[in-house]
């Protein structure tokens, strides 16, 4: 489990963009116990940057973690019982929340985008036809003592999705 954990955090690493983020991870690490805090116990003090945000082409929000620490922040305490969680089956990757605003269902385009985004920000980025798997957060647990970003989930379905980062870049962020 923690080398599984540390091919978890190379893979957030590897899609990092900002020194923002590179130093929120570097504080994950610390707070797990693989890194030393820095000598005197000063550290940056950097705001936390929060989950990527998109919307939808049918005005759905969508959240994606940055790191394993914000996967377990966005999918165990930001996201609500009835939006949607999506992940890449048995690969690393972001965790993403659909805002359902408590329908607890989306239209198939906006799956098929959150599905999109997943899949791109995962380590099946380059793949073809990858599985994500979805399902209610309700379904979403964290095992105890589970490292973080590490999750279990029941009653999922798989959307099969062929990650292309031209239709990323088309969706509106906010």
């Amino acid at each position: 489990e923690y080398l599984d954990y540390l091919e978890s955090t190379l893979d957030s690493l590897s899609r990092v963009s900002s020194e923002k983020e590179v130093a929120e991870i570097r504080r994950e690490l610390t707070a797990a116990g693989v890194l030393r805090a820095p000598k005197g116990g000063k550290e940056r003090k950097i705001k936390p940057l929060g989950p990527m945000r998109y919307v939808s082409s049918t005005g759905y929000e969508i959240l994606i973690g940055r790191s394993n620490a914000q996967n377990d922040e966005l999918t165990l305490k930001t996201a609500r019982r009835t939006d949607i969680w999506l992940h890449v089956q048995k690969v690393h990757g972001s965790h993403v929340i659909i805002r359902t605003n408590g329908k607890g269902e989306v239209p198939i385009p906006t799956l098929e985008e959150a599905a999109n985004l997943a899949a791109f920000y995962s380590k099946a980025k380059n793949g073809s036809m990858v599985p994500v798997d979805y399902t209610l957060r309700k379904n979403v647990k964290k095992p105890n003592g589970a490292k973080p970003g590490m999750v279990i989930y029941l009653t999922n379905k798989t959307i099969y999705i062929t990650p292309e980062e031209e239709k990323v870049n088309q969706m509106a962020t906010e």
